[in-house]
């Protein structure tokens, strides 16, 4: 006796899109945008005729591409247009959300964005991914804030950028940028010039985020008034930082000591941003990080919160999340043969 086949039910959705919506600003150039849904999508079959898009498939499938039309089109709705990254990064958060891995009541791809944070010369500065929002929210809720994740996920960008908007609508009088001057295989009394040129290339990446948010030619005047600081984290030593945004960026570079130096600079009206990248630490050998270190003291400190960013949040090309992926892998093999050993 032969078992009739059991197929899965098929659901089937009509998403009618209003003439406000340009049926090539939804699907993309050339259906571009269209392809990443069917790509992501592959079980399902997408048809559109007109200005109706119709889904068939499999019923969590049809329920998540009906989903995503509605957080295009609210998107599409602010004037902001959609990319192809921009519906990847959708599907992924819808489909967390579906899984159950996001928090319940937790923000829509469409509020993540669609926030606005900063604007310059036609450029508008955003989260891209749900964490990363949640990081920028955290920024304006809280006192201290860590941003740990590892290189690309926009940490360092996004801190500048409120630290930026923060000094534009007055909410702090000074913005202060310093990272550790720890070198990666050479000292610094031995590169030529003098201290500045030799701690400018530590420095260099806050200058160029700052180029991105401000007029480049007022950040001269803006250093030369004090308004804006960017100093090595030495210089912080026995002062205290009142009314000001101040940035602590590759924090896994400072010492237990130091770490805690910084922090007790903490004036009144002051914020303060510390970033970094635990598996990325170039101290010497039997120093330990004081940005791995402080999680275990502050966690549990009212107004301290920790941001964590995965690879699933890096902004940078897409081999780079792969990459932060491949040398986690590495690393969690290395961990285990090294207690193998010594079993």
């Amino acid at each position: 006796m032969t078992q009739t086949p059991t197929h899965q039910p098929q659901a089937r959705a009509h998403i009618r899109i209003p003439a406000a919506h340009p049926m090539v600003m939804l699907l993309g150039s050339g259906d571009s945008l269209l392809r990443v849904i069917e790509t992501a999508f592959p079980a399902a079959d997408i048809h559109v005729r007109g200005n109706e898009i119709s889904a068939t498939g499999d019923p969590a499938d049809v329920a998540l591409i009906q989903r995503l039309f509605d957080e295009m089109m609210l998107v599409l709705r602010t004037g902001q247009p959609m990319t192809e990254d921009a519906v990847e990064r959708s599907i992924a958060m819808l489909r967390a959300g579906a899984s159950g891995e996001g928090e319940p009541g937790g923000e829509t791809p469409a509020e993540v964005l669609t926030q606005n944070i900063l604007s310059n010369r036609g450029r508008t500065i955003r989260p891209k991914t749900l964490n990363q929002k949640r990081y920028v929210d955290a920024i304006d809720k809280h006192t201290i804030v860590f941003g740990i994740g590892p290189a690309g996920t926009g940490k360092t960008y996004l801190a500048m950028a409120k630290a930026v908007q923060a000094l534009q609508s007055k909410q702090v009088s000074r913005i202060i940028l310093t990272r550790p001057a720890v070198e990666a295989g050479e000292r610094l009394g031995f590169l030529p010039g003098t201290l500045f040129d030799k701690i400018d290339p530590y420095l260099r990446p806050l200058y160029d985020a700052l180029h991105d948010m401000l007029d480049p030619d007022s950040i001269p005047r803006l250093m030369a008034a004090g308004t804006i600081e960017v100093a090595p984290l030495a210089y912080m030593r026995g002062r205290t930082l009142n009314d000001a945004f101040i940035i602590l960026d590759e924090a896994q570079n400072t010492s237990a000591e130091q770490m805690k130096m910084f922090l007790t600079r903490l004036g009144f009206d002051s914020k303060i941003v510390i970033t970094g990248d635990v598996t990325q630490v170039d101290l010497p050998s039997g120093t330990k990080s004081g940005l791995r270190q402080v999680q275990a003291i502050l966690e549990d400190v009212e107004d301290v919160h920790f941001s964590r960013l995965t690879s699933q949040d890096v902004v940078r090309h897409k081999l780079v999340g792969r990459i932060v992926d491949a040398y986690e892998k590495y690393d969690q093999a290395q961990g285990r043969e090294g207690r193998n050993g010594k079993q």
